[in-house]
């Protein structure tokens, strides 16, 4: 085990944690989340393995529900047939039996891309399937993963407070804009060794690039890809809660600002394509809404001036691009040239290799751990097979599917808005993901939206309809 400059601060935050009890530890959970490369330790015998801050936050927490009254019965609930956690826990016990066995089945006949040493130097290779370190890493991953969507859901089921889990995603979102805005100063300022206390895991930083003579944003975060996958997951979040808010209050209006920010700051043009995507399913989304239920007449004002502004923003788009060089290179670079790049190709060949490890390995994957693509998809395909595909794709449509006519509208809108952030980050996901785990702050939201929910139909919650003016008054 390695200790890092940043372990001193991740066992201060678990002392605390620990001291304030699970739902202040809810808090210091998302706070972490922003913190992709902090490590807690290293494990240079398992594959260079780093245990993050968010991990042990996730243990931690997991920690917690020992301590907790009837904590089987209440898990179990959440495993039901019929719901999301039993989809999940079914996924998690194939990808195990996969990971742990087919890499050796399969030895030797198919070739993958992964993670191999040049001269002491980290880089893509590709090398005949077998067991490898990253088997075990990668499991770990999804496993503590899943464990974060279980702690979450189990206190949100023990506490569906919509305001608890507003200032969470407040707080992870505060945490990812300071330390976006403070990697562009540093770097601006030739101080980037500021920051090195909070990047230590074992991960590539890719720090002061540039495009199109911008600093790239990256935050917490090793790469900008990354750091802009999180941010998508910020800006669909806040984009729902802001939209359906009736509240006279700024603050939505200011998150999701913040969050368009850094999401368009993060120069990732897999994050542009995913916030595209996010857009359509958002509009859809909401126009499928009016048609069923009807909007209310700000919600239709807005959505309205929304489409309407499409052409408006299109047409300065390509004005700037004809008239200011700086921008034209700008969307060169992140978007119109990307697929005939280097990376862009690189990329591409690393799909269609996983394609052919996906049908050589007859369709039941290849393990975690084994397969590098591009995509969450394919990488999902060629790493759990059909099997482990379907059942991801079934616990995803589990939780965006979740009821939510029968809360409280404060907490309808807080799990719509969950929805939402899980939605943008498996837009951008679509476009670029190296493994089928869609990461913790994923299953993080996803339990809490699963949690709050399943505490409604525990507890034999009723719809809340709107009396109207003159039925009370009689």
């Amino acid at each position: 085990m390695q200790i890092v400059p940043s372990t001193l601060i991740v066992m201060v935050m678990m002392i605390v944690m620990a001291a304030r009890g699970p739902y202040s530890g809810l808090l210091v959970l998302f706070g972490l989340t922003p913190f992709g490369m902090m490590a807690a330790f290293n494990l240079p015998a398992v594959g260079g393995t780093s245990i993050t801050g968010i991990d042990l936050a996730v243990l931690m927490l997991s920690g917690m529900i020992l301590l907790r009254a009837k904590a089987p019965q209440e898990l179990a609930r959440l495993a039901a047939p019929g719901g999301a956690g039993i989809l999940l826990l079914a996924f998690l016990g194939y990808a195990t039996l996969v990971t742990l066995f087919m890499p050796r089945i399969f030895a030797g006949m198919t070739e993958v891309f992964g993670i191999g040493r040049s001269g002491n130097a980290l880089g893509i290779v590709i090398r005949p399937l077998g067991p490898s370190g990253g088997n075990i890493s990668q499991l770990i991953r999804m496993i503590l993963s899943i464990m974060a969507f279980a702690a979450v859901a189990f206190f949100a089921a023990r506490r569906p407070d919509p305001q608890l889990f507003l200032r969470c995603i407040q707080v992870a979102t505060a945490v990812h804009v300071t330390l976006g805005i403070t990697d562009i100063l540093t770097n601006a300022a030739n101080l980037e060794f500021l920051l090195a206390p909070l990047r230590t895991a074992n991960y590539a930083l890719t720090l002061g690039q540039k495009m199109a003579g911008l600093n790239r944003m990256i935050g917490g975060f090793p790469e900008a890809s990354s750091f802009g996958y999180y941010s998508l997951g910020l800006l669909g979040f806040w984009l729902s809660y802001w939209f359906e808010s009736d509240r006279k209050s700024m603050m939505p209006g200011l998150f999701l600002a913040a969050a368009a920010f850094v999401t368009l700051r993060s120069t990732s043009s897999s994050a542009y394509v995913g916030a595209a995507l996010l857009a359509a399913v958002f509009v859809a989304s909401r126009l499928q809404m009016q048609q069923d239920n009807g909007l209310r007449p700000r919600s239709v004002a807005i959505l309205v001036s929304t489409l309407a502004l499409i052409p408006v923003l299109v047409a300065s788009v390509v004005i700037l691009y004809q008239m200011v060089p700086g921008f034209s290179d700008f969307i060169d670079r992140s978007l119109i040239n990307k697929l005939d790049s280097d990376s862009g190709e690189e990329r591409m060949e690393w799909n269609l290799q996983a394609l052919r490890n996906f049908y050589d390995t007859y369709m039941v994957g290849a393990g975690l751990g084994a397969v590098r693509a591009s995509n969450w998809l394919i990488s999902a395909l060629a790493t759990t097979g059909i099997p482990g595909t379907l059942l991801l794709i079934g616990f995803l449509w589990r939780v965006f599917r979740l009821p939510v006519l029968q809360l409280d509208p404060e907490t309808r809108h807080l799990v719509t808005a969950l929805k939402f952030g899980c939605a943008g980050l498996l837009c951008r996901a679509l476009v670029v993901k190296a493994s089928p785990n869609l990461d913790i702050f994923f299953f993080a939201i996803a339990g809490a939206a699963v949690g709050i929910v399943t505490a409604s139909w525990a507890r034999g919650r009723r719809p809340l309809a709107v009396i109207p003016k003159h039925a009370v008054a009689a």
